[in-house]
């Protein structure tokens, strides 16, 4: 068993294209259209263009409410929605506040872990974490 696609909620598909792909530097995998203007959109790592898919899940319309208030409820508590792994959390920290991206954590270090929390401005909380 192989995790091929995940997905992440997102309040408007186009604006987490261009953040995920513009500041984060994924690359877009995939973009088929759905029903009532919805994509199949997905990015995956610049490195690893074959490996898992992040599906850009939208919540727009009339999609499944509670995932909204489910959204909601961990931006607001300040838990990360996903988590993604870097080389260095205080670089990968420091290249994304000079692209104006707003962290709610700065590097923290926990145990063998450093890791860092940022508003991806789709409505998640993202967390960057470094294991030494």
């Amino acid at each position: 068993m192989k995790i091929r696609v995940t997905s992440i909620f997102v309040q408007d598909q186009e604006s987490a294209l261009k953040f995920y792909t513009e500041k984060l530097g994924f690359v877009k995998k995939r973009d088929i259209p759905l029903e009532n203007g919805d994509r199949w959109l997905t990015v995956v790592a610049k490195e690893e263009q074959d490996g898992p898919e992040l599906l850009l899940e939208p919540l727009s319309g009339n999609h499944f409410g509670p995932a909204k208030t489910y959204q909601k409820a961990l931006f607001d508590a300040g838990l990360p929605g996903a988590q993604f792994s870097v080389e260095n959390v205080q670089e990968e920290y420091e290249r994304l506040i000079n692209l104006g991206v707003e962290f709610s954590v700065e590097p923290t270090k926990i145990g063998t872990a450093i890791f860092a929390v940022f508003n991806d401005t789709c409505g998640n909380n993202i967390q960057i974490v470094e294991i030494e």
